[in-house]
C-alpha cells in the first residue's frame, strides 16, 4: 500500500497551482501535477435559493396557523404593518399578539425596515396572529434569502399543525362528556 498523506504546505501549493493554471493556458484544461491529487473545485459563495419578488417589488407568502389564513406582502419601507386594511394596534389590541408579529424582525435584525400588508381569514386572533408571523417569515425569506438560516433555526418557517379536535358524537365536546346525573 501506498502512502498518500499530505500535508498543509501540499494542499497550500495544490491552492496554488489551481489558481495560477487556468490563468496560464486559456485552451487546454488544468490538470493537478502531484499525484493522487484531484483538481479543486472553487464554487462561487451564493445563496440557494432566488429572491421571488412581484411586479411591484413585493415579496409574497402564505402564512397559516389553527383555522387562520394569512396572505402577507413584504416590501421596504418604515416598518408599517397593516392587517385587513387596518393598522396592527388596532386590529390586535393585544400586546402579546403584537410581539409575536414582530419576532421574526427581531431574530433578523431588521425592525422598522419592511412595509407588511396582510389579509386574514378564518380562525381567532391568536391563530391570526400565528399566521402572520408565519406569513412575514416565508415573506422575508423569499425578500432576502440570506436570512433562510436564523428564520429557520428559530422555527417561524415550520407551520404550526396542531388544530382543534374535532367534537365526537354522545360528548359534550371532543372528550369532555356530559355532566352526570344521578336523580
Amino acid at each position: 500500500m501506498s502512502d498518500n498523506r499530505q500535508s498543509l504546505s501540499d494542499l497550500a501549493a495544490l491552492t496554488q497551482q489551481a489558481a495560477q493554471a487556468p490563468a496560464s493556458s486559456d485552451t487546454a484544461p488544468a490538470e493537478a501535477t502531484t499525484e493522487g491529487a484531484a483538481p479543486v473545485q472553487v464554487q462561487p459563495t451564493m445563496p440557494l435559493r432566488q429572491q421571488e419578488l412581484d411586479k411591484y417589488g413585493r415579496a409574497y407568502a402564505t402564512g397559516r396557523r389553527k383555522d387562520a389564513v394569512a396572505r402577507v406582502w413584504l416590501k421596504p419601507g418604515s416598518g408599517k404593518i397593516t392587517i385587513n386594511g387596518r393598522d396592527q394596534e388596532v386590529y390586535f389590541a393585544r400586546p402579546t399578539l403584537r410581539l409575536v408579529i414582530n419576532q421574526v424582525f427581531g431574530i433578523t435584525e431588521r425592525e422598522g425596515q419592511y412595509d407588511v400588508i396582510c389579509t386574514v381569514k378564518g380562525g381567532g386572533l391568536s391563530g391570526q396572529a400565528g399566521a402572520v408571523k408565519h406569513g412575514i417569515s416565508q415573506a422575508i425569506t423569499k425578500y432576502e434569502p440570506a436570512l433562510r438560516a436564523p428564520v429557520k433555526a428559530a422555527g417561524f418557517l415550520t407551520r404550526d399543525s396542531r388544530t382543534v379536535e374535532r367534537k365526537k358524537y354522545g360528548r359534550a365536546k371532543a372528550r369532555r362528556s356530559f355532566q352526570f346525573s344521578k336523580r
